[in-house]
């Protein structure tokens, strides 16, 4: 296997989850089917979040807002978790949600703002401002 790949993986999954109590993907997968789950993680992981054509926060809030205007609330916190950690301001994620009613809708944004909200306070760091 390739080694160089296993460690870009490892380092892109401790940047973006760190921290990050809820199952993880990559653990759901895992216990499932051991090997798809390292080669899901792998792709992911390593090849498409470890790319470095765009910054790593700027495909965080790319994330948030697909997830928004999908209506994906748990794969939604979990991107927040990694947009935080990646250092997108907790006023950024809130303006990338409102940048989704155009497209996805106030219940999808509202929503998707919760979710933000929830992040927030179990990191300690809500209210703003």
């Amino acid at each position: 296997m390739d080694k160089e790949l296993i460690e870009k993986t490892k380092k892109t999954a401790e940047l973006y989850f760190r921290g990050v109590t809820d199952e993880k993907p990559y653990d759901l997968w895992k216990s499932f089917d051991r090997e798809l789950a390292a080669d899901l993680s792998l792709f992911i992981t390593g090849k498409m979040y470890a790319r470095e054509k765009i910054p790593h926060p700027t495909r965080q809030l790319i994330a948030v807002s697909c997830l928004t205007v999908l209506q994906r609330p748990e794969e939604l916190k979990l991107h927040i978790e990694a947009a935080i950690n990646v250092g997108c301001r907790p006023e950024e994620i809130a303006e990338a949600i409102f940048q989704t009613i155009i497209y996805g809708g106030a219940p999808s944004a509202n929503t998707a703002l919760k979710t933000l909200r929830q992040v927030l306070q179990e990191r300690g760091m809500w209210p703003l401002g």
